[in-house]
């Protein structure tokens, strides 16, 4: 069997008793389809309750991505088309980890590849989360960073239509409309503004 791990363990909680003898027992798994990008894995499973059958396991590589904050409370999101759910929507530049990349690294480097722009203040670490946790891992890393400054221009020229300093005043109306769905960049710009009083 083979075993999938994400580029970078993340923290887990302490476990109850409890909690292990609710867990579901894995006793194997076997890969059906594999590539670069994703692979999908059939395991033999038994629940609690002693039911026992094959669930599809999904891997997908780990994400990194980075909120841009500038000096006046706005931050960078591009406007772009995702064909798979066919959604036009406000994302935050990011992508995937190359092999061995420290996350924030990552995060750092698709600002710079996407937008033109470095992070130059630390950047914050956010959260570490699994965006459909129920059959997917794709552990992602959400970051965010107040200061920047243009290092060129963007050298990756199919990522956006357009971008757009935004300030965080609209956000919860881009959010109503529908106009940021992106799972990363709503829990960036939500954690931005829910900590916007202590910054």
């Amino acid at each position: 069997m083979q075993q999938h791990t994400s580029r970078q363990e993340t923290t887990r909680p302490a476990l109850s008793d409890e909690d292990r003898a609710s867990a579901w027992q894995v006793f194997g798994e076997r890969n059906i389809y594999e590539n670069p990008w994703v692979t999908v894995a059939l395991a033999d499973i038994q629940q609690p309750d002693g039911t026992r059958f094959e669930h599809h396991k999904v891997y997908l590589p780990p994400a990194a991505m980075v909120a841009m904050l500038d000096d006046q409370d706005r931050v960078y999101l591009m406007w772009r088309h995702r064909f798979v759910s066919d959604t036009w929507n406000w994302e935050l530049p990011g992508g995937l980890l190359d092999a061995g990349e420290d996350p924030a690294a990552a995060a750092a480097r698709e600002a710079v590849e996407e937008t033109g722009y470095r992070p130059t203040g630390d950047l914050e670490h956010v959260a570490t989360f699994e965006p459909m946790i129920g059959t997917v891992t794709s552990p992602h890393y959400v970051y965010a960073v107040r200061g920047v400054e243009k290092a060129g221009e963007p050298t990756e020229k199919n990522e956006s239509a357009r971008s757009e300093w935004v300030p965080l005043d609209r956000i919860p109306g881009l959010i109503a409309e529908g106009k940021i769905c992106n799972s990363g960049t709503l829990v960036a710009v939500l954690h931005l503004l829910a900590t916007r009083a202590q910054r």
